[in-house]
């Protein structure tokens, strides 16, 4: 996968996407120096970067959270050093934004340097199994709505279709005619599909790009 300085990850409550920011992160650091983990997601998160904040230490990737991360203080409360994102150029930044449109609105304070810089990728990831994103309709209301909020403009789709637990290789095969549909009526690539690490070997050979997920623990 080709990756722009910026790759912005949005979607709806439980699509996936702070796994997916973290695994991304893992593969660029072994590529690029200089990479950082943003995590914006301050509605609710239920797996949060800072849980990977000792791989990331080992790999050298930088975390941009809020103080209040993994603790028992529940603030929408941004990161301290929100700024750098988009200010320090030197960086390679993952950015993990929170569901739906109020969380969009976070990301809406950078619109203008992300958008003057133009060096990003935002990406809708979409799970065909949440109850609020079923359909392809569905879902592009969920993507005009994150775009409203923030101002900027989505440029593919990631299908991170799954059912927790229970995913199996079928689960993924039966998602990808959604995610087609949404990338149709989106007029927007589909950028890959995931899956998780004991499905891969099972799936390589049928989807492409296919991106390999370790899983984060759920945090207790």
């Amino acid at each position: 996968m080709n990756y722009k300085r910026l790759t912005i990850l949005c979607g709806h409550y439980g699509s996936g996407k702070t796994n997916i920011a973290v695994n991304m992160a893992y593969a660029l650091a072994s590529q690029r120096d200089h990479v950082a983990v943003a995590d914006l997601d301050i509605v609710n998160p239920y797996f949060r970067t800072k849980d990977s904040q000792e791989d990331f230490d080992e790999r050298g990737i930088r975390l941009i959270v809020s103080e209040f991360a993994s603790s028992n203080v529940d603030l929408p409360s941004m990161p301290a050093d929100l700024y750098a994102i988009t200010d320090d150029r030197s960086l390679s930044v993952i950015m993990d934004i929170g569901g739906d449109d109020r969380g969009a609105l976070a990301l809406g304070r950078l619109r203008d340097a992300i958008l003057d810089e133009d060096d990003y990728e935002m990406y809708m990831v979409v799970n065909r199994y949440r109850p609020l994103t079923p359909d392809a309709d569905t879902t592009i209301e969920v993507m005009r709505e994150i775009e409203r909020a923030c101002g900027i403009p989505f440029t593919g789709i990631i299908n991170n279709s799954n059912l927790g637990d229970e995913t199996d290789a079928e689960t993924v095969l039966s998602s990808v005619a959604y995610a087609d549909q949404v990338a149709e009526k989106a007029s927007l690539p589909l950028v890959l599909t995931t899956v998780r690490e004991d499905l891969y070997d099972s799936l390589k050979e049928k989807l492409s790009p296919l991106l390999c997920l370790h899983l984060q623990a759920k945090p207790i």
